[in-house]
């Protein structure tokens, strides 16, 4: 059975202890936190640490922090050639420290502490410096996802940017879309199946095949009647942008 310490205890962090509990592959030897309380909800107390000092040895140490820490964080493991991995998808493998075997076990997923998610269906990004080490990676990520991926640095961090705009600009157009819903008394449950259906819908189309709406049909009525009815520039600005984008990509099909 594998041995692994987490190094963090942000959302990535826990949803991995939470994970590696439902595995025979592995077992979560101890975690380290700045604040211990982070964690005993999931682990027991003489398996928490709050000193780099008190690391103990494993078999995979899995860095769970925020992107700029990750190097500094990788030089306080106080071992040597051991397997060292971090979580980031915008991080280069080669960030970590010399000091011990470099590589990635990055799920490419939304994750909250207060929500749960089924970890079978997180895709998991993997990379390691040498192929025993890639070969420790697959058989610890194939115990938890059945959606298992060996990908580089450099398409890592395409993924990463391609994670933002479907995710991250996707979720901030819910939050402009509800603000619109609140300025004019309208509930914004109203659009939730609206929601659902288009991300049902990209399953099985392609994001092209799947696009609707006024701007795709070119329909520039329909598309001055909304920029009339927003009253924010921030909002204009980006409906005008986005509706660019989709007319300008429509002519070059």
């Amino acid at each position: 059975m594998l041995k692994v310490v987490i190094i963090g205890s942000g959302n990535v962090g826990q949803h991995l202890i939470k994970a590696f509990a439902k595995s025979d592959a592995v077992t979560v030897i101890q975690a380290y936190a700045r604040n211990k309380n982070n964690l005993t909800h999931l682990l027991d107390s003489q398996q928490i640490t709050d000193e780099f000092s008190s690391l103990k040895e494993a078999d995979l140490y899995i860095i769970s922090v925020s992107d700029e820490a990750i190097n500094e964080v990788s030089k306080q493991i106080p071992f040597s050639n051991k397997l060292v991995a971090h979580t980031s998808g915008s991080v280069a493998m080669n960030e970590l420290s010399d000091s011990n075997r470099k590589a990635v076990f990055y799920p490419l997923q939304t994750l909250s502490k207060k929500k749960e998610v089924d970890f079978k269906q997180v895709p998991l990004c993997l990379e390691a410096e040498n192929e025993s080490d890639l070969k420790i990676l697959n058989e610890l990520a194939n115990s938890v996802s059945d959606k298992v991926f060996e990908v580089d640095s450099d398409q890592r961090k395409s993924l990463h940017v391609a994670a933002v705009f479907v995710s991250n600009f996707v979720n901030h157009l819910y939050k402009l879309g509800s603000d619109i819903c609140i300025e004019h008394k309208v509930p914004f449950e109203i659009l939730k199946p609206l929601i659902l259906e288009t991300a049902k819908k990209v399953q099985l189309l392609s994001p092209n095949e799947a696009q609707t709406g006024p701007a795709k049909r070119n329909d520039t009525t329909t598309i001055n009647k909304h920029l009339a009815i927003l009253t924010d520039e921030n909002q204009k600005e980006i409906y005008k942008l986005l509706t660019k984008s989709i007319i300008d990509h429509g002519k070059k099909l």
